[in-house]
């Protein structure tokens, strides 16, 4: 069995592909099991679903609920949920009101940051009229005007943010407590788990070195709120933080997942079924549809 349980569509304002395209390339990458798991939207799973069906991949329905928890943002996968379930789409829909409110807002702290771009050229890459800071990289990154910028050079080629420079430049400009940062309003994590659960799914704590770091204390608070796996194998996460989070899982009497978090062009370093999870594919199968 081979497995990616972290992945997004087009239906994200930051993936590039369909749910279509994603199952025909899953298929291509030998991927026996995936999720679909885009952000606070379920939009895509049935299509996915149905196209596994053709390629004999078997798709978890599943989602990615942005949350908070004190002072720190979280992303909380929900997995075997009913997609049927209504809140799904009144989520979405509060997400992308308050998004496209501060569209406007984000491009000009990207100005007062020093950067220079079109913003005409920013909107024509959003197909719903949201802006990322994804979307600005990628046109700051194209524009002559700031071929000289010092603040760029990390997302140039030999720069230590190259790997992923899209999505990097999101994290060092536009994440909480960075120069960019817009707020938007994310529910508590604990009604982010409760709707997963009231759906019939579980509620795993994504990528969490990402959001809180190796920080035990923090993590046990985040477990205690009743989220029931986390996804130690992921692809930002260094072998010491595999084996740190692992650890937390049999301490903690949780399950791990498995998942790349493969968006396409804003994380290019990302490959599909890439993370390896020290051949626990049935063992995290079982944990997430038993």
């Amino acid at each position: 069995m081979k497995i990616d349980l972290h992945m997004h569509s087009n239906i994200s304002n930051d993936g590039e592909f369909s749910p279509k395209e994603l199952v025909e390339m899953c298929s291509s990458a030998e991927i026996n099991v995936m999720a679909l798991a885009d952000h606070n939207s379920v939009r895509g799973v049935k299509e996915a679903a149905e196209h596994g069906k053709e390629k004999n991949i078997k798709v978890i329905p599943a989602v990615e609920l942005d949350c908070t928890h004190g002072e720190y943002n979280l992303h909380i996968l929900g997995y075997n949920i009913d997609v049927e379930n209504k809140i799904f789409e009144k989520i979405e829909k509060d997400i992308l009101e308050q998004e496209l409110n501060v569209a406007e807002k984000r491009m000009d702290f990207a100005e007062k940051a020093g950067f220079i771009f079109d913003r005409e050229k920013v909107k024509a890459l959003s197909p719903d009229g949201t802006v990322t800071g994804e979307m600005i990289g990628e046109i700051v990154l194209a524009d002559k005007r700031n071929d000289e910028s010092i603040l760029l050079k990390p997302y140039r080629d030999g720069g230590n943010r190259s790997d992923n420079p899209y999505v990097n430049f999101y994290w060092d400009w536009f994440s909480k407590g960075k120069p960019a940062y817009v707020d938007i309003k994310y529910m508590p994590l604990k009604e982010a788990v409760s709707i997963i659960k009231n759906s019939g799914g579980k509620a795993v704590f994504a990528h969490p070195c990402n959001n809180i770091g190796m920080n035990e204390k923090v993590f046990a608070e985040i477990i205690n709120e009743g989220v029931e796996g986390v996804e130690a194998y992921s692809s930002y996460h260094s072998p010491e933080a595999v084996e740190f989070f692992k650890n937390l899982a049999e301490k903690y009497n949780i399950f791990v997942t498995c998942g790349s978090d493969f968006h396409g062009k804003t994380k290019p370093a990302i490959k599909l079924g890439k993370i390896l999870c020290d051949n626990r594919e049935e063992e995290i199968f079982n944990s997430l549809t038993k």
